[in-house]
């Protein structure tokens, strides 16, 4: 398969309340899961084009640094912890200039489509190297696109309401009528020469912050977005255990394994397990296939000093 644009710049959001709250809950106070800005801007982060590869490419476990517990020096080498991460991501097409924001009444206009999107992360380095600046070799060595790009167009009769925005977004975020589409997920696991297990069912209709939404604040400043760049939505949770975007919710960070059809268990993903991202919308009589993005993690090359 082949990426369905030359990508130029790409963004990761991070705009599923779900998801925010359960990590919140994990790694700082259950009592205030949210931190203080989620609430009022749709927090991003930019990530590397150079490593977003189409479906059927596959990916290496990753090296880093990571903490041991109870240990005050980090050590090196391959993530024991890789993660997918339950995504979907827009396409821009109309540029605007250096220096004009793009109004949120007008942002669609800016997004070609969407393609389903899994975001690989390796949890231990990142719980090491994300403070103070966010995540960095945990995100960097790989993210995964389905092959082609499912038209704004061919969304709108999917369009529906979203959830309700509490506190009211600042004016500049304030976006009229129904902002998000109802777009089934789901993510399979499928260990080599075995069976495979859907380990996730969610929606995109639950995510908190819109598209528009995110291409409004992304160019509040004056920041010039270019024709074919990528904005990834976030890890797409819903409200139930079952529909958690990622292993690190599923599992609660690999306190709950999942028990996979061939009787093995899953804490986060193996060597050689492939990871299977499919959606599609539907509605009365007719469905809108977004096919599949599918990749195989292989085991760390072999690295020498």
């Amino acid at each position: 398969m082949l990426l369905p644009v030359q990508i130029g710049d790409y963004t990761d959001f991070y705009s599923s309340k779900e998801h925010a709250t359960n990590v919140g809950k994990m790694f700082r106070d259950p009592e205030n899961a949210l931190l203080p800005n989620w609430l009022h801007i749709p927090v991003g982060y930019h990530g590397r084009s150079s490593t977003i590869v189409p479906s059927g490419i596959p990916v290496h476990r990753p090296y880093g640094q990571t903490l041991p517990n109870g240990e005050t020096t980090p050590v090196f080498g391959p993530s024991r912890l890789v993660d997918f991460e339950l995504e979907t991501a827009f396409i821009t097409t109309d540029a605007n200039l250096m220096g004009e924001p793009i109004p949120v009444e007008d942002a669609e206009d800016h997004i070609f489509g969407m393609v389903l999107f899994n975001d690989w992360s390796a949890r231990d380095i990142q719980k090491w190297e994300y403070v103070p600046l966010g995540p960095f070799l945990a995100k960097n060595f790989a993210s995964s696109i389905s092959p082609w790009i499912v038209t704004m167009d061919a969304l709108e009769p999917f369009r529906v309401k979203g959830p309700e925005q509490s506190p009211e977004p600042l004016p500049y975020l304030q976006q009229k009528g129904k902002k998000a589409f109802d777009i089934n997920l789901e993510v399979i696991i499928h260990p080599e020469n075995s069976e495979e297990t859907v380990v996730s069912r969610s929606n995109f209709k639950y995510m908190y912050w819109s598209m528009a939404q995110q291409l409004a604040h992304h160019t509040i400043n004056g920041c010039r977005v270019n024709s074919g760049d990528m904005m990834g939505s976030g890890t797409i949770s819903g409200p139930t255990e079952d529909s958690f975007g990622s292993m690190l919710e599923l599992t609660w960070g690999g306190q709950k394994p999942i028990k996979m059809n061939d009787g093995t268990e899953r804490k986060f993903i193996n060597d050689n397990d492939t990871v299977i991202v499919r959606g599609f919308c539907q509605k009365d009589n007719f469905r809108i296939g977004f096919g599949e993005v599918s990749s195989k993690l292989l085991p760390a090359v072999d690295l020498k000093f």
